[in-house]
């Protein structure tokens, strides 16, 4: 129980950090987001309006800079994160709730399935070493090097042109998003090839990874008095070796799975998907920096909600974490 609030309160911490960094970034650069607004809409905003959208972004020259964290705090709060500058006057948080299920559909399987294809091949391959399997190591290696937006170049490559997989996109155009039968199954096909280039990069790794902690393990005494006690192989394999051998592959799976939020950023960008990736990229080059606030924050919150979980997990797989002190 102490384990679990010490890191409990370390996560709080670190949430207030990333709020309190989030707020004060935009008041260090040059000039301040209403410049900006006003430059991409030059002579489109009256003069008369710039002191209400100093207000309007918690930009006031009349508040002090306590009042106005205290303000911008009111606001996370409530859930406001603002006005997006490239959507404007629609909030971020429409703009984030458009692209936060197309990232997570897309990222979050693909991440869960490298996951569980990799560290399933890598039990197998730990357990049985010295085999026809360590013949793939090689290959495993080589995709795990590829960056996910270079596989995604050469797929557009191939599958570009009539009756392939589509290349671009999340869904057809003309087709009116909803969770009609229909669109989802669109969707899906869209989703092919942009999840395909993930799983293929990423299966390598955690491939790799599960595969050295199997071999490590498998070395340990528990396991040699665990076959000398008669149990069978599969026994052995999955609740003693791949147990243990799993630990350090949880915490890696806990920042890859907050990072989901996030979207990858330029495989969303070579497929032209609708994802939060592609938001922050256009936000960035827009200088959207409402939006871009919005983003860091949501994944910094998925990153710390994902890493605390898999600390529980840790807990629930590594006795000594529950019993220490």
């Amino acid at each position: 129980m102490k384990y679990f609030a010490r890191r409990f309160g370390f996560y709080v911490f670190t949430l207030w950090a990333a709020v309190t960094i989030n707020f004060f970034i935009p008041r260090l650069i040059p000039g301040n987001p209403v410049d900006s607004l006003l430059a991409q809409r030059k002579g489109q905003i009256d003069d008369s309006a710039v002191e209400s959208l100093n207000v309007l972004f918690g930009l006031d020259k009349h508040q002090s800079l306590p009042s106005q964290y205290f303000h911008y705090l009111g606001q996370l709060m409530h859930g406001d994160l603002g006005i997006s500058f490239g959507n404007f006057p629609e909030p971020v948080t429409h703009v984030l709730s458009r692209s936060l299920p197309w990232t997570l559909g897309l990222i979050g399987t693909t991440t869960v399935l490298a996951f569980l294809i990799g560290t399933a091949l890598g039990v197998f391959a730990g357990w049985r070493r010295g085999t026809w399997l360590d013949s793939l190591l090689p290959a495993t290696s080589f995709l795990s090097s590829i960056p996910y937006f270079w596989l995604g170049l050469i797929a557009v490559a191939w599958f570009a042109g009539d009756g392939g997989l589509p290349t671009s996109g999340g869904y057809t155009v003309g087709l009116i998003p909803g969770w009609q039968g229909g669109f989802i199954a669109d969707a899906v096909w869209h989703s092919i090839l942009p999840a395909c280039t993930i799983i293929i990069s990423a299966v390598g790794g955690w491939l790799l990874a599960m595969r050295n902690m199997m071999v490590t393990v498998t070395a340990e005494d528990y396991i040699t008095v665990a076959h000398a006690k008669g149990l069978s192989g599969t026994r052995v394999m999955t609740r003693y070796a791949a147990r243990n051998a799993l630990l350090p592959s949880v915490s890696g799976f806990g920042m890859a799975l907050g990072l989901v939020v996030g979207g990858t950023f330029l495989v969303e960008q070579v497929f032209s998907y609708p994802g939060v990736g592609l938001q922050l990229i256009n936000a960035v080059s827009g200088h959207d920096y409402p939006l871009i606030q919005g983003v860091f924050l949501v994944v910094t919150i998925a990153v710390l909600v994902a890493n605390f979980l898999a600390d529980l997990a840790y807990m629930a797989l590594d006795p000594r974490t529950r019993k220490e002190g």
